[in-house]
C-alpha cells in the first residue's frame, strides 16, 4: 500500500515535471514573438530560457526519481536526459544568434515535450 503510494507520487512529480517543461518551451516561443515586437522581448526571452533550462533539469531529476528507487523503467530518464541535450544546445544557439537552427529546434523540442507529455 506505501509502496503503491510512492510510486504514484514519484509518477505526479515526472507529470508535473513534464508539464513544466511543456510549459516552459511554449512561453519561450511566445517570448520570442515579443523579442521581435516589444522592448521587453529580449528580458523576458531571457529569463524565460533560464527557467526551461531549469524545468528541463527538474525533469531529468523526476525520471530519476521515478526510476532508481522504484526500479522502474528507465526509459523516462533517456528522454529527460535527451530533453537536457536539446535545451543545452539550444542555449548555445540562442546566445550565437543563429535563428536558423534555433527557431526550428524550438519547435521540434516543443513537439517532443507534447509527445512526452501525452504519453504518461
Amino acid at each position: 500500500m506505501a509502496a503503491q503510494a510512492t510510486a504514484q507520487r514519484r509518477f505526479s512529480f515526472l507529470q508535473i515535471a513534464i508539464t513544466l517543461q511543456t510549459l516552459t518551451i511554449f512561453l519561450q516561443a511566445v517570448s520570442a514573438g515579443l523579442l521581435l515586437t516589444s522592448s521587453y522581448g529580449e528580458t523576458l526571452h531571457s529569463v524565460g530560457a533560464r527557467v526551461m533550462y531549469g524545468a528541463s533539469m527538474l525533469y531529468v531529476l523526476a525520471a530519476v526519481l521515478a526510476w532508481k528507487p522504484g526500479g522502474g523503467s528507465p526509459r523516462p530518464v533517456r528522454y529527460a536526459s535527451g530533453f537536457l541535450v536539446l535545451a543545452s544546445v539550444q542555449v548555445v544557439l540562442g546566445i550565437a544568434h543563429i535563428p536558423s537552427v534555433h527557431l526550428p529546434l524550438g519547435v521540434l523540442m516543443f513537439g517532443l515535450s507534447v509527445l512526452a507529455l501525452t504519453r504518461r
